[in-house]
């Protein structure tokens, strides 16, 4: 039996956003005071763990929420691009309920394939990126631990490609709450488990 291996993927804490737009890659989203308490929380909860390594999407909410964890284990936080958000045509925009968004003929053809998706980033792209960074992670951390904070989206779409699922699906059907941590866990090469725990109570 080879040696273990752990990559926790951690989503960012929540995001200060009371314009409620879908804000994507848009830079200047930062937590909110909320937010930086569950990303304290998640420190907490990976604290004893044996982490070697924490890597960051570029964007400031993964990276507000890296920091903490980080600290713990007298790390730098690293950053890796490929763990960006998903790139979406519509950020930018709101889309509260009641607010009339979905019916305007501008972002019709946005929707037009849900399967691909058409208004952003196809699932099998994301697959791939969120692939090499885990991949990288987890040859840096041989043995022992890592962390990458990420992204609802591509944490998922990741989940779904590691576990042999379709990768198109029902967004409100996401395991991947605020602040949660999906890890995957490796015997040599082999992916022989996937824990999800809500640190931060979700």
């Amino acid at each position: 039996m080879g040696e273990y291996t752990q990559v926790h993927l951690v989503r960012h804490g929540e995001v200060y956003n009371p314009g409620g737009v879908l804000y994507g890659r848009l830079p200047g989203f930062h937590l909110s005071d909320n937010g930086k308490a569950q990303a304290a929380m998640v420190a907490d909860a990976l604290a004893d763990r044996d982490i070697v390594a924490v890597i960051a999407s570029p964007l400031q909410r993964a990276q507000e929420t890296a920091a903490p964890i980080a600290a713990r284990h007298d790390l730098p936080v690293d950053t890796d691009p490929d763990l960006i958000e998903s790139a979406n045509f519509l950020e930018g925009r709101r889309f509260s309920p009641g607010d009339g968004a979905w019916r305007d003929p501008r972002v019709w053809w946005y929707l037009r394939n849900p399967f691909t998706p058409s208004w952003g980033e196809p699932y099998t792209q994301i697959a791939a990126r969120m692939t090499t960074t885990v991949d990288k992670a987890r040859a840096r951390a041989a043995g022992h631990e890592a962390v990458c904070v990420s992204h609802q989206l591509p944490i998922w779409t990741l989940r779904l490609h590691l576990i042999g699922k379709r990768l198109w699906h029902d967004p409100r059907r996401r395991q991947c709450a605020i602040a949660s941590v999906t890890s995957l866990i490796y015997d040599g090469d082999r992916l022989v488990d996937v824990v999800y725990t809500t640190a931060a109570g979700g």
